[in-house]
Formats: structure tokens, sequence, C-alpha cells
């Protein structure tokens, strides 16, 4: 990406300190990081999660979350001392030269407005441009941005596109004032690979088109190689090196670095099929829908014990609405879901108290599916009461059993909330939840996708011993190619509500593939920085 170096930088950090406040007590979290960055050019931070990524970005406009504070060093934009800046300067910076892309669309828009309202009010408010020129401006970036019905598309609510749709209006309306400086925090973490095929190019070609300097902040390895013109790696507050992006990835220089990307050679070796044994869960040609649109159609797989079953495709595919159907939320309008060859009520009411012990969900997003007023004891507690009926000191050792399974130490986290826990830690005591029920069958919904890769391959062998010592089967529900290559023995594919493909995975990853299954394993970012030109380049020629 062009940049020119021999001008004054855009942006410079010195020895930036930042503290976080924790029952009463400041602590340092961003311990003298440096960091230059010219019009432009493109910087990838990345590190696992405490490493200080998002900190850091915020803390390049000036901005701190609350409980936070900057206690030392230099931030300067365009000459501009951000740390010692009026409020009054600060708001006029933001939005007008500074922008943030969050990682979470859906929950940065204004559900109550219409897209090109809000795309609209930052260059008014800065007297950038009229509000009839604002929304000329909106239909060409959302044109830019390769939107459908680009004239029509920002007079729907947020809720009325999809989520990489409504990704690409947040970098629009990101670009609105033309800033100098953008800051992306994981834009495309949630995102299928096809719809992050999307965004990256849109949110590529808008760096390059306007010569904006940007700060993309990301634990995928992979996609900060297409992005970024220098990398930083973090490790809990602190630079662990810099260097420019082939330089980075083709020799590293620190160890932790080097383990970064080791990670992504993890993969699990595949389990014998077995011939002749009762699959523990059958899905037999459901078709299944909401209203009266069909959301699955004549969908069937089995699941064996000790076999993980990985359930892929795109965002809207049905791979959450067939978990539905097996767990009873959702009745199927045909077909049927067996548990041991024996066929379950449809309607989970109608299923005995065994029969939903037997199978459990660890859920994507541990923050949302964890009680927060509940500590550990009781979230773990409660399903091992209910099930099994344990009590007391039984109730007790069971919960404690729990925890050391999955690693983590009873008597320093049983009495905690999940507010004083990391993002992986909730991640297992997700885990130990499900598996506090004894049953036979898991479905992990996306259990690793908003989590760091060091993590996340933490969470993925901790699966792979708790399938291998208690029988387990699993449904692995994922848009990720490359989890699916750590964790999976075999490789259901579906597109709009149907089984397209499915197989062992070493079969489903050698040729030749289904259309959709050739469309998704090239859409899985490579550690090479030209991957997503040539694969731009490829398609365009077809």
């Amino acid at each position: 990406m062009a940049n020119d170096k021999t001008q004054e930088p855009l942006l410079t950090v010195r020895g930036l300190r930042i503290e976080g406040k924790s029952e009463d007590q400041w602590n340092e979290i961003v311990k003298g990081v440096d960091l230059t960055l010219h019009r432009g050019e493109v910087l990838g931070l990345i590190g696992e999660s405490g490493a200080g990524k998002s900190t850091v970005g915020l803390a390049s406009m000036g901005f701190t979350r609350d409980g936070c504070r900057i206690s030392g060093g230099e931030i300067t934009f365009d000459g501009i001392d951000l740390r010692n800046a009026s409020a009054a300067d600060k708001r006029g910076l933001l939005g007008k030269r500074i922008a943030y892309v969050a990682q979470s669309a859906a929950a940065s828009f204004n559900p109550a407005h219409k897209l090109i309202d809000q795309y609209s009010e930052a260059p008014v408010v800065h007297s950038v441009m009229s509000r009839a020129d604002a929304e000329a401006d909106a239909v060409d970036l959302y044109r830019r941005m390769q939107l459908p019905d680009p004239e029509q598309i920002g007079f729907r609510y947020p809720h009325q596109v999809s989520g990489g749709q409504l990704q690409r209006a947040m970098t629009a309306m990101a670009m609105s004032c033309r800033p100098d400086l953008i800051i992306f925090d994981e834009p495309t973490t949630a995102l299928d690979v096809t719809t992050q095929i999307e965004v990256l190019a849109a949110i590529r070609d808008i760096v390059e088109q306007f010569n904006t300097a940007a700060i993309y902040i990301t634990h995928d390895l992979a996609v900060v190689a297409q992005m970024a013109d220098r990398i930083k790696v973090l490790l809990k507050g602190e630079e662990v090196e810099e260097a420019d992006t082939r330089c980075m990835l083709s020799t590293p220089k620190e160890d932790y670095t080097k383990s970064l990307w080791a990670v992504r050679s993890h993969a699990r070796p595949e389990q014998p099929k077995p011939e002749g044994e009762t699959p523990v869960v059958s899905v037999r040609n459901v078709t299944a829908g909401y209203g009266k649109v069909d959301v699955l159609q004549d969908v069937s797989f089995d699941i064996h014990k000790r076999r993980t079953v990985a359930v892929v495709g795109e965002s809207g595919s049905g791979k959450s609405t067939t978990a539905r159907v097996i767990t009873g939320l959702l009745t199927p309008r045909r077909g049927e879901v067996l548990f041991d060859g024996e066929t379950l009520p449809a309607d989970y009411r109608s299923r005995s108290r065994d029969q939903l012990r037997q199978a459990q969900m660890i859920y994507q997003m541990a923050d949302t599916a964890l009680n927060p007023k509940l500590t550990i004891r009781e979230l773990i507690g409660r399903p091992a009461q209910m099930y099994l009926g344990l009590k007391g000191k039984a109730l007790e050792d069971r919960v404690k059993d729990l925890l050391n399974l999955i690693e983590l130490e009873p008597e320093h986290y049983i009495d905690r909330l999940p507010s004083e826990l990391s993002g992986g830690q909730k991640q297992r005591i997700g885990i130990a939840r499900a598996l506090a029920a004894e049953p036979k069958f898991i479905i992990c919904d996306e259990v690793t996708s908003a989590l760091d890769q060091l993590v996340a391959e933490g969470i993925l062998k901790l699966l792979d011993r708790l399938q291998e010592q208690f029988d387990l089967a699993y449904m692995f529900i994922t848009h990720d190619l490359a989890t699916v290559r750590a964790i999976a023995d075999e490789v259901v594919v579906m597109q709009q509500g149907r089984v397209v493909e499915q197989g062992v995975k070493s079969e489903m990853f050698q040729p030749p593939h289904h259309p959709y299954t050739e469309l998704l394993l090239s859409s899985v970012p490579e550690m090479d920085p030209d991957w997503l030109s040539d694969l731009l380049a490829s398609r365009a020629a077809k």
C-alpha cells in the first residue's frame, strides 16, 4: 500500500503507558509502547487476548475505555498533542479526521435509524458537507464498497442487511469525512470466509483510494498478512517485535512470534470411521423453517461417539437452525432426529429429563451465555443438581472435579463471577457446564470464533481430550476452515439450507469438490501477502 515515509509521520506514539483500575487499584496494562504511522500506511497490531491491541488502538485516538487512564508517554497526531488536547479539540477530530471501525457492526449501529441517516450525521455535524451532499456521497461509497443496490440500501435499517453488508456500511460510514486515520478493530472476526473476502477487499480498496493511514487490529495472522504494510506484535502490554510484513512472516525473530505462527499448523489426526455402530445422533430428511419459509430442506447426517462432525457454510446456510431442530427448540415440518437409534420427540418440552441431559450445548459468546450474577460454583453446579440430583458435598466435589477437568484450579475460580475471567476461561466454564450433565453429545456453536489463536488452540485441545476421555460425540458449527482441519473427523457442507457435500475430512479437503465447497476452501486466507490480490484477480478473470 502506498505511503511516503519522506514526509513527517501522521501519528507518533512514544512510551505509551496505560493503567486499568481493578478493586480500587491501578495496574499497568500497556507498558511503554511506541509506534509511527505515515499517510497511506497500514500497521497491523497482533497478539493474544489481553495483549493490549485494542487499548493501544483507542489510545492512538487519544481515548481510553472506562476504568483506564493514560499514565505516560506522548501521542501526536499531525502535530496535535492528543494527551493534552481539550475535550472540544478531540471532538473536532474524532469522526472527522480520525475514525473507528468496531468489531461488531450490529452493536455499533443505532437500530432505530436508517443507514444513510447514520452515515450523514458526522459530515453534517462537522460541517464537511450538506445533508444532500452527504446522501449522494453515501451512495458513491456504498458503490465503491460493492454493496448491492447502492442507491437504495442506505434507506434500510441495520437489521435489514446481512452482517457482511453492515460491516461494509460501517467502513463507508467511517470514511464519510475522509479521515486521515482509521482504527479497524477486528472488523471481520465474526464473518464467514466468503463474506470476509468481500469486506477485506473493500477495506483495502478504500484505504488505497483515499491514501488513508490505518491501524488494523486482529488476532488472525493470515488476515493481517493481506492488510498491513508492517506488523507489530504485542504481549501483555509490551512490544515483542515489529517488522515489514513480508519479513515478519518469513523470519520472525522472537520465540513468542514464532509460537503464533506455529498455531496455524495444528491439525488433529482423523479418527477411524466406525462400521456397523449405531450413531449417537441421526438427522433424517429434516425440513424446517420459520413461518412459511423453509430454512432447512431434506437435511441428513449421522454423528458417532468419539467423532466430531463439523457443519460448515456461510451465514444463513442453516447450521444453527439444524442445531435448534436437534435440541428440540424448533419442530421440523418433515423428518426426524434419532438418539441412539430411537426417535426423539420433536419438541423439547415432550422429551424426558434424561433425553434433555444427553444433548448439551456450548455457545459462541460466553459473555452472553453465562449469567453475570452467578458464581462459577452456581453456573457449573446447576446442571449437575438438576440432571443428576447432586447436593451438598457431592455437588461441591463434582464442581471441583469439573474445574480440574477444564484445567482451572478450583480454589482460585469456584467463587469468582464471569466478569473476573478472561475470554478463554469463560469458554472453559461453558464447557464444564455442558459436561456437568454427563451428556453423550455436545453441540459446539462457533466456540472459538471470538478467541485469539493461542487461546482457541487450547480450547480445541481441551475438547479433543474430553472427547477421548468420555466417548463424546460433537457437532461443531463453524465457518472457520482452519478450525475444521484442527478438530473434525467428518465435514458436512451446507448452502441455503441444503447439504451440498459431506464426507470424512481427508476426502473433503481433496479435489474434486462441489463448486460451493471449492468457494469456501478457496476463501480461507493464507499466510501470503499476495494471496488476496491473486484470489481477486483469478476470480475477476473467470
